[in-house]
């Protein structure tokens, strides 16, 4: 495999780029691929000519996207247009990354690939809007959706990690308050990428919810990480009303991921002993949406 890496410097993206070792062809970030520059991704794909392109490109400023839909829209759904235009060029496979956050939450069930999307906000929008351009730019492609990606090191569009927050406030002794009233799938970025190249390694195309196991909310997900940095605060658990924020959030954005196994992916781990190896006694984890 001849791989080329977009967004190389996030989160997944390093991930990737790990997994794939020696089979990386090109990788960058965003100070070397501008992929809403279409001379940029046109002289990348032509001077690389990859079997297989990974956009790990996002913009995930959930809240500010409702004031910033231009820019949403142009990283979220015409840079993979783009993308999967050039893919169909070189005659390459383009896997994308999506989320859960194309749903309404309504479901009382995971949601399964051929449920109907109903986004909320501006980021679900963008994201939804970008699965359709790449499903209809006539190539080949793998479209991925995911959930509350974690990992080591931070999201730069987010100002820090959720973890990190976390730890950083229970260690200043501030109050923690978190909403309970959002259930969703944590995943591993080493987990999806792994999972990713076994998914292009065994032919799969189309549309695919790849998560770890079991479900949590986030005030779940900040008790975990206390307790796995050996930090014993109390976190308040708050409804979603109460922070007022922008954007609306789903209630229930779980993932029913029996299309990845019967692809021959064996099921990821549970998400616990996935923050374990996100988060350690002394350092941040972190978290970001696709």
């Amino acid at each position: 495999m001849k791989a080329l890496v977009a967004g190389a410097g996030g989160q997944l993206g390093r991930e990737l780029v790990s997994a794939l070792g020696d089979q990386v062809a090109w990788a960058g970030d965003r100070s070397q691929l501008d992929v809403t520059d279409d001379d940029a991704v046109a002289s990348v794909l032509e001077q690389v000519r990859p079997d297989v392109i990974f956009n790990a490109t996002a913009y995930n400023r959930v809240d500010q996207a409702e004031t910033e839909p231009d820019v949403a829209l142009a990283v979220n759904a015409l840079a993979p247009r783009r993308l999967a235009l050039g893919a169909r060029e070189t005659s390459a496979l383009l896997v994308h990354f999506s989320t859960d956050y194309v749903f309404d939450g309504e479901s009382t069930r995971p949601y399964r690939e051929d449920d109907c999307p109903r986004p909320l906000g501006v980021y679900g929008v963008s994201k939804r809007t970008g699965e359709q351009l790449v499903a209809g730019a006539g190539s080949e492609h793998l479209i991925i959706r995911t959930s509350g990606v974690l990992g080591r090191g931070g999201s730069k569009q987010k100002g820090g990690s959720f973890a990190g927050r976390i730890l950083a406030g229970a260690q200043q002794g501030k109050p923690l308050r978190v909403v309970a009233d959002q259930t969703f799938a944590p995943t591993c970025a080493a987990d999806l990428a792994a999972a990713t190249l076994a998914l292009v390694r065994a032919g799969a195309r189309g549309l695919v919810h790849v998560t770890n196991s079991g479900s949590c909310t986030w005030h779940e997900l900040a008790e975990a990480t206390l307790a796995l940095a050996g930090i014993d605060v109390p976190v308040e658990a708050i409804e979603s009303a109460q922070l007022a924020l922008p954007a609306r959030r789903p209630a229930y954005s779980v993932l029913d991921t029996r299309r990845s196994v019967e692809l021959g992916l064996e099921p990821l781990r549970s998400w616990r002993a996935a923050l374990a190896d996100c988060v350690e006694p002394s350092a941040e984890g972190s978290e970001e949406r696709r």
